[in-house]
């Protein structure tokens, strides 16, 4: 999606607000098409948010620049907390997710060559978490798009825009008018009129820079390698997460006794380990894992990504609401950032449900607020936990060392320890959505 730089003062909507334009002053060539909620970008959490929706008495638009299936050529996969899949079944698309992702009944925590080795079971998390026998699950992209696909095919309170790409965003007193650019050998201008627009357009979101939402945040000295490997020996349906001076190490199962692995290191030493030959890179990830996995092979390219902390100033502003990455982004550690989006989700859903039930404005601000309360402070305590272990397990200074070896001792001999780190990890701190409870989407909170 692309949306140019905001308008100059003269020409911005009386409040303030900036707007995007590419347009000048070309005119749509078709008539608006209205809608409640209008979801830029069609990602995972995009997807989510539209599945939950389809059945809200709301009328929902879908714009994603690419074509509706080219997610399901990706091969990332990503850790599934608890929560999510609770926020999943409520969406009645779990049963059929299951069949295809790895479920991981332990947390292996470690530092490089140090002895104290931390075991996570369920059974430290509690009761409800003995009786699934799961600390949590990982899906690959394809498999959750072709579910959330497969979930939106007969829905008629979903249109898709798609290819489109949004150029204009006209934020009004009742409304924001798009207008898009259609592809393919019809392209057009078109017009759409909705009450809501809801930017899951990523951590570049053009949406949040064109409406002037700032974001704090950095980018880490570190980079991330992630490929797909199949080991010898299996993988026990273990989530490992190994600590290094370079950074964590993570190794996720997959089906198939295949393992998702993301390797954090400084920017020169991940790409130098994108660039050595399959030998030496499988040898580096056995010398990491002490042979204990057998002989490694791998299955996929390896892709390299930096990685970053961010958050946004808000989440809001009269008829606009961010999720998922366009609100906020963390460091890979622990798996939390697709979770934070599906949670974004569920929340705002929950609140745009429970406002139309009662008659009121959904893109009014004070409704959106409800929102943005519940979502931000406890996205901050995420975007905290995972960057406070990444500084503490990324470092080479002997007081830190000291500290992060007493912390793994520590949590080896005490269970309350194990289960704070359990109430983060696995999503099931903060406010719970109705999704999440029982799917009771229709209750009014």
């Amino acid at each position: 999606m692309a949306l140019t730089q905001p308008l100059s003062s003269s020409q911005q909507h009386p409040d303030h607000r900036p707007q995007a334009d590419f347009l000048g002053s070309h005119a749509p060539d078709s008539g608006p098409i209205d809608f409640d909620v209008t979801i830029a970008g069609a990602g995972i959490v995009g997807l989510t948010l539209a599945c939950a929706l389809k059945d809200a008495g709301l009328k929902v638009g879908l714009i994603e620049a690419k074509p509706r299936e080219a997610g399901l050529s990706q091969r990332r996969a990503y850790a599934l907390t608890l929560m999510t899949e609770r926020i999943f079944r409520g969406l009645g698309v779990w049963e059929q997710m299951l069949p295809q992702i790895a479920g991981f009944n332990q947390i292996r925590l470690a530092e490089a060559d140090y002895g104290a080795i931390v075991h996570l079971r369920p059974e430290d998390l509690g009761a409800k978490s003995v009786k699934t026998g799961k600390l949590g699950y990982v899906g690959e992209h394809y498999v959750l798009v072709q579910t959330l696909l497969d979930q939106l095919k007969d829905a008629a309170s979903v249109t898709w825009l798609c290819p489109a790409e949004l150029i204009q965003a006209d934020y009004q007193a009742d409304a924001v008018t798009l207008t898009l650019a259609t592809a393919g050998d019809t392209a057009k201008l078109q017009t759409v009129r909705t009450r809501l627009l809801v930017a899951a357009d990523g951590s570049r979101s053009p949406i949040r820079t064109a409406a002037g939402i700032a974001t704090h945040g950095w980018q880490y000295w570190q980079s991330c390698i992630t490929a797909v490997i199949r080991p010898e020996k299996s993988h026990e349906n273990i989530a490992r997460e190994h600590f290094w001076e370079s950074g964590p190490f993570a190794t996720l199962p997959l089906p198939d006794n295949r393992c998702q692995i993301v390797l954090t290191a400084p920017h020169a030493k991940a790409q130098q380990m994108l660039e050595v030959s399959e030998t030496e890179f499988l040898a580096e990830l056995d010398r990491r894992y002490g042979g204990q996995l057998g002989k490694l092979e791998l299955l996929s390219p390896r892709l390299l990504f930096p990685v970053q902390l961010m958050q946004s100033d808000r989440y809001t502003q009269s008829r606009l609401a961010l999720v998922g990455d366009a609100a906020h982004c963390c460091h890979p550690v622990g798996g939390q950032g697709l979770n934070m989006g599906i949670r974004d989700v569920a929340a705002l859903v929950q609140v745009i449900t429970a406002a139309h039930q009662r008659g009121e404005d959904i893109g009014n601000r004070q409704v959106l607020k409800r929102y943005e309360r519940w979502r931000k402070i406890e996205n901050l305590t995420i975007l905290g936990f995972t960057d406070l272990l990444d500084r503490i397990f990324s470092n080479h200074w002997m007081p830190l060392v000291m500290l992060r070896r007493l912390m793994l001792q520590v949590m080896r001999l005490a269970r309350p320890v194990k289960f704070l780190a359990l109430w983060l990890m696995t999503g099931v701190a903060g406010r719970h959505s109705n999704l999440a409870k029982a799917g009771k989407l229709n209750q009014i909170q």
